[in-house]
């Protein structure tokens, strides 16, 4: 009997087990992701979320026969987003490698999550943010993209979930930069749009602590008071100097969707800015990407499945696809593991997107941390087996990522 199915949000009956609501955590208003539909008022509520589709478990609940499982369902779409992501891509000529590039990768960022942290102190007591320093922050990352475009997002995944907010912030900062230098877009825009990436969740400092960092899932009251925090930036970013119209929509519109079901504005398609509907692509990669205090963050294969699917409606498609090819297979800063029984951090894509350049770091063999070494899979009978379980070897992530400083 196959016990997870997925099944189109419109076919979902009183009496069914939501296994999984498929869309984005901050995005429906449920204490938990699965529980029993046994009533018509939480079918109503569910269904008024413009989900495509959700996951049901039917030893738990009613079936639908003819829906397929999970499993079916997802291999089609992984087949699909690999192709998307493994299309070849002229490489751009590394200025500096990977290496020399660290070290100025480590200071753009530990200076955005500084300045991050005192806007938004600022912001708490109701000063006027001065912005110009958000400026400088953004032309440094873009530097160091135009360098080397692999170091700083492999950087980014160096992350401490006590500090979410402010790196989340800085995480959709870089990747906004990154991804509008590779559809190459001109750099004094480039430079509004790292401002509104950096300044997109300033308003979460009108919403009350217990919950802003409460560890468990909201609840409806507690989720409509979070939302607000899109009006609030909205009015603190209005309130201060150096802050234009593509920066203010990024901000203001990161949580609106493609086909109407955002908020706070329920805005449609091109009625959003062309940089907000980026904006909400990423917004959605890193957050679920992102280990948080109640929630493991999923692999970006898994990640990429999910935006290719929640692009049939809430995202641009177009920009959508893009993306998934900008991020590739085994972005920077992802942990693989390899055939030859060892585990690797991948430093940069080559021609090859199936076979980066990786960093060794550990032997799965003996169980042991090795002396780092830089290889280029491209030159190397060495293949990928996959994404690194790196709690199967007792390591944690955040471990590993730190060998890459």
């Amino acid at each position: 009997i196959l016990m997870i199915k997925k099944i189109a949000a419109s076919e979902l009956q009183i009496g069914m087990y939501i296994q999984d609501l498929n869309c984005g955590w901050m995005d429906h208003p449920f204490a938990r992701n699965f529980f029993k539909i046994n009533d018509t008022k939480t079918l109503q509520k569910i269904q008024a979320l413009n989900i495509s589709s959700v996951y049901i478990d039917t030893e738990k609940g009613l079936d639908l026969p003819e829906a397929p499982s999970r499993e079916q369902a997802n291999q089609e779409q992984h087949t699909l987003v690999e192709q998307v992501a493994t299309q070849p891509e002229p490489i751009k000529v590394r200025q500096t490698s990977f290496h020399d590039e660290v070290p100025h990768g480590v200071k753009a960022l530990r200076e955005a999550n500084l300045l991050i942290a005192e806007l938004m102190q600022d912001a708490r007591l109701g000063k006027k943010l001065e912005l110009h320093k958000a400026g400088l922050v953004v032309e440094r990352m873009t530097r160091s993209l135009i360098r080397n475009p692999d170091a700083l997002p492999a950087l980014i995944q160096i992350r401490d979930t006590d500090h979410y907010t402010f790196e989340h912030s800085v995480s959709t900062c870089t990747l906004m930069v990154a991804f509008c230098h590779y559809l190459g877009i001109a750099s004094d825009t480039i430079s509004s749009v790292g401002i509104g990436a950096l300044l997109h969740d300033i308003g979460k400092v009108k919403i009350p602590n217990k919950i802003l960092n409460k560890p468990g899932r909201l609840s409806e009251q507690e989720f409509k008071v979070m939302r607000n925090h899109v009006i609030h930036s909205k009015l603190i970013l209005a309130q201060s100097s150096g802050v234009d119209e593509i920066a203010m929509a990024v901000a203001a519109e990161h949580h609106e969707r493609y086909d109407g079901s955002g908020y706070p504005n329920g805005l449609k398609g091109d009625q959003m800015s062309y940089y907000s509907q980026i904006a909400a692509i990423i917004d959605v990669y890193d957050a679920i990407t992102s280990d948080r205090c109640y929630q493991k963050g999923l692999p970006p294969t898994e990640s990429l499945r999910r935006l290719y699917e929640w692009s049939e409606t809430q995202f641009n498609r177009e920009l959508t696809l893009k993306f998934i090819r900008f991020i590739g297979v085994y972005p920077p800063g992802s942990v693989v593991e390899l055939d030859s029984q060892r585990l690797a951090l991948v430093l940069a894509k080559t021609q090859n997107p199936l076979k980066p350049q990786v960093r060794l770091v550990y032997d799965t063999a003996h169980r042991r941390l090795i002396q780092p070494q830089d290889i280029d899979l491209s030159d190397s009978k060495d293949l990928i087996k996959g994404y690194a379980q790196v709690e199967d070897w007792g390591l944690s992530q955040q471990k590993l990522l730190a060998l890459l400083l």
